[in-house]
């Protein structure tokens, strides 16, 4: 009783750049209201979408298949990885800087949970400074998180790694073992900081490593 429901994931639309070099999303009818009219009695009508998108699009989830080809997919990933985790915010200070160090997460218990970084940064989403500068984890926080025993990480930039080079040390390390990773979350000012469940939640594709979800806190 009491307990709300806070969206924090960006919404899809036709066009939408999630990631520079990547394609936008395709939405239009397969099938429209009209055209269904043929199919039904009189006053019925239906409409059928089509979506044609890479799967690194909006707010998603990567499994360990998107990093190795002998890592879970997305169908293997249980749902106890992905849904009602007990969940703490870590907040980047002003002025920080833009890579995320452990310090950050001294004192903190983060075993068993999920961990979401608040860097601000999703309030350039869908403009040409999203894409620039970003906050990230670096190496060492992602064998902190690891060896802490952290159930899923997650970031609300364009990448929870330094994107500056080839590298990726952190997708590298939380997926072999079996940590996912959400990133372009938003909106994680309105969590509170700890003592919530959290959800990222994407379909159960066979042989896919990343898919959007609809990502989100019971608080």
């Amino acid at each position: 009783m009491g307990r709300k429901l806070i969206d924090v994931s960006h919404t899809v639309a036709d066009g939408l750049v999630t990631y520079k070099g990547l394609p936008a999303p395709i939405i239009c009818d397969f099938l429209s209201r009209e055209a269904s009219r043929e199919h039904y009695a009189d006053g019925t009508e239906f409409h059928i979408g089509k979506i044609e998108m890479v799967a690194n699009t909006g707010t998603y989830v990567d499994a360990p298949f998107h990093r190795y080809a002998d890592g879970k997919d997305l169908s293997e990933l249980p749902l106890g990885s992905l849904a009602n985790l007990d969940c703490v915010v870590v907040r980047m200070p002003e002025s920080y800087g833009r890579s995320l160090h452990p310090d950050l997460l001294q004192g903190k218990n983060v075993q068993g949970k999920a961990v979401l970084f608040d860097t601000g940064w999703s309030q350039h989403w869908n403009s040409e400074q999203y894409f620039e500068g970003h906050p990230f984890l670096t190496a060492e926080t992602a064998v902190y998180l690891q060896k802490s025993g952290v159930a899923l990480v997650g970031i609300d930039s364009l990448n929870i790694d330094n994107t500056e080079d080839g590298n990726r040390p952190v997708h590298s390390t939380l997926l072999k073992h079996d940590i996912p990773i959400a990133e372009h979350l938003t909106n994680l000012h309105a969590l509170p900081d700890d003592n919530f469940r959290f959800f990222a939640v994407p379909v159960k594709v066979k042989a896919f490593g990343t898919f959007p979800v609809r990502a989100f806190g019971l608080v």
